[in-house]
């Protein structure tokens, strides 16, 4: 699963003009799952969006987790995220999982979330969404489990 998180002072999604997800300060995470993912993967991505250290300590250090910040965190699927782009000029997605999968796996990763972290938002799947976010620094970073 990949994860392309965006440190942000406040993020959210709309739908037809409505928001649907809101956070303040926190993480604005694009997720797009690929062929192979699992729940495990899933896992693994929450645990180290969790705990992933990208937030300033008292000296400007990134040295806090969102855990740490009590942040918030907004899950956003992102399908093109697994498109292969290697070559040509046009992305294919013979990398990324089948929809099914995809939003099995989103919404797996949304309630483990939920599950384990008090401020979580996120997306709807399958929808056409606008995402605003005030990028903070910027800071942003791929992780992939």
């Amino acid at each position: 699963m990949i994860g392309l998180l965006q440190r942000a002072k406040q993020g959210r999604v709309l739908i037809d003009g409505e928001s649907v997800a809101e956070i303040g300060t926190g993480l604005v995470v694009l997720v797009g799952v690929e062929k192979g993912d699992d729940r495990s993967r899933a896992d693994r991505l929450l645990q180290r969006l969790l705990g992933y250290r990208v937030f300033p300590d008292q000296q400007g250090r990134m040295n806090l987790s969102l855990s740490e910040i009590a942040g918030g965190l907004l899950l956003v699927p992102q399908f093109t995220l697994a498109a292969d782009t290697r070559k040509g000029m046009r992305p294919g997605f013979s990398t990324a999982a089948e929809p099914q999968l995809g939003k099995e796996l989103f919404s797996y990763l949304s309630e483990q979330a939920a599950d384990h972290h008090n401020q979580v938002a996120c997306g709807v799947f399958g929808a056409d969404m606008q995402v605003e976010l005030i990028n903070d620094g910027p800071v942003t970073f791929w992780l992939n489990s």
